[in-house]
């Protein structure tokens, strides 16, 4: 009797040194929150979860340091968008073996429901831009609309590959691993479809924003965008792109103009100068939201909301 508690006792030691050890020495390094979101939801109780960029600092500009370059080589795995999107990720992720990464961009299921960016010249100029610095990307891709965490379709995909990673690196954990799963889709599923009641109200109303961000969500909610300042944040928008959008401005065409907490958009408040105009926040990556099992579903409810509070005002 005494031998078969002894034997239990050694066998829980284990069992929880095993799991100490597990959360103490791995980690999922993801490149920007709104993917953190996802893989959190799926890794919840499982494996630590740690954002690459910093709240408040923008991907479009990014440059890995040191510290950060650490941080990648240590992790179990790395979930990206790919080096289309992220420039700054690309050559050092290529050098890492394939069981330790993953790319969105490169999940099948997803190929179809890319959206293609509207403005080429603008695109043209922002692919010169990076890839002087680093010819590394697929033309193909180079060509879509990059902000595909926006969509909750692409969103329920990325989490169905992640599940089918982590199940590769941690197939102890099937059992959890499916359950965070199952309880990412339902949960998703109710606040789509809560959602899409919400904006009803504001489908037909016209607004701008700050950068071409927003097509994937716009899109799967019909909402009605009339444009966008800039479609990346780095480059200057043209001045008869600026005149085109304060001709609509003082016919009275939009509600609102979006701006975004990362970004001081002068641009904005000088094209708007001398017209009554609605202003408000959209946060493209969450930056006031923690990781969690539902971080993803808060942020489309307070990206939602956003875009209610603005456009339903007079």
């Amino acid at each position: 009797m005494l031998h078969n508690k002894n034997l239990i006792l050694i066998l829980y030691t284990v069992i929880i040194t095993n799991f100490y050890i597990l959360h103490a020495h791995s980690k999922i390094i993801v490149s920007i929150k709104p993917i953190g979101f996802i893989v959190a939801a799926i890794a919840d109780d499982i494996i630590p979860v740690e954002v690459l960029i910093p709240d408040g600092v923008s991907e479009h500009n990014y440059v890995l340091r040191p510290s950060d370059i650490r941080r990648i080589k240590n992790a179990n795995l790395i979930v990206w968008n790919g080096p289309e999107i992220e420039f700054f990720l690309a050559k050092l992720a290529s050098e890492l073996p394939a069981e330790k990464k993953l790319i969105i961009t490169n999940i099948s299921a997803l190929k179809s429901l890319f959206l293609k960016t509207e403005d080429k010249k603008e695109k043209n100029n922002t692919i010169n831009y990076h890839t002087s610095i680093l010819n590394c990307c697929n033309n193909n891709l180079m060509n879509i609309n990059t902000h595909i965490w926006m969509s909750p379709e692409i969103a329920k995909q990325s989490a169905i590959a992640i599940h089918k990673k982590l199940l590769e690196i941690l197939p102890n954990y099937k059992i959890k691993l499916d359950i965070n799963l199952k309880h990412f889709e339902e949960l998703l599923n109710t606040v789509d479809k809560y959602i899409e009641e919400q904006l009803t109200v504001v489908r037909n109303k016209g607004y701008f924003v700050f950068h071409d961000a927003y097509s994937y969500f716009e899109k799967h909610y019909h909402l009605s965008p009339l444009g966008y300042f800039t479609i990346n944040p780095d480059i200057q928008p043209g001045l008869k792109h600026l005149y085109q959008i304060r001709k609509q401005l003082i016919k009275k065409k939009a509600i609102c103009i979006f701006t975004e907490p990362q970004f001081t958009p002068s641009i904005i408040n000088a094209v708007s100068r001398g017209i009554k105009i609605n202003k408000a926040i959209l946060d493209p990556l969450g930056i006031n939201i923690n990781l969690s099992k539902d971080s993803y579903t808060k942020f489309l409810l307070q990206l939602s909301n956003q875009y209610k509070s603005c456009l339903l005002k007079d």
